[in-house]
């Protein structure tokens, strides 16, 4: 079976709870899940008075908010609820100025290994045809019961 066939290890309604309940501070983002494969994710976070800087643009810490949950939600579409998978990196590119309305993240996860996972995360602007933040994360997995570090 190929990997596009495959569905994810955690349903779209169990990952929104889990962006609510235990990272209550993405909780409080509005996020949405659009999307949600085995291995890929779109998530929405709307616009917000909260999130706008000078300027009248969407803040940089909001949106790397957003790639590195979009992150957490690459993990757990291949593993499940992973509760203890945390970033270890995320390098984000700003490449041009969003608009003050709701950002997409598209992601996709570039390698699963048993200790790390790397996802790639664009971020676009809605009503922006180019995108306005490009994001690679790694993430640390907790090891697999049984095995000793």
């Amino acid at each position: 079976m190929s990997v596009a066939a495959r569905k994810p290890r955690i349903s779209k309604a169990a990952f929104a709870a889990v962006m609510r309940d235990l990272v209550p501070y993405v909780g409080q983002l509005g996020i949405r899940v659009q999307r949600l494969g085995f291995g890929t994710i779109s998530l929405v976070m709307p616009a917000s008075r909260q999130l706008l800087r000078p300027g009248g643009t969407i803040a940089g810490p909001a949106q790397m908010a957003l790639a590195d949950i979009a992150m957490y939600g690459l993990v757990m579409s291949r593993l499940g609820r992973v509760e203890l998978a945390v970033t270890t990196s995320l390098s984000i590119n700003f490449l041009r100025r969003p608009a003050p309305a709701a950002i997409t993240a598209e992601g996709r996860l570039l390698k699963l290994g048993r200790r790390l996972a790397v996802g790639d995360i664009i971020l676009r602007s809605r009503g922006q045809p180019e995108a306005v933040a490009h994001a690679v994360v790694t993430y640390s997995l907790p090891p697999a019961k049984g095995l000793a570090d």
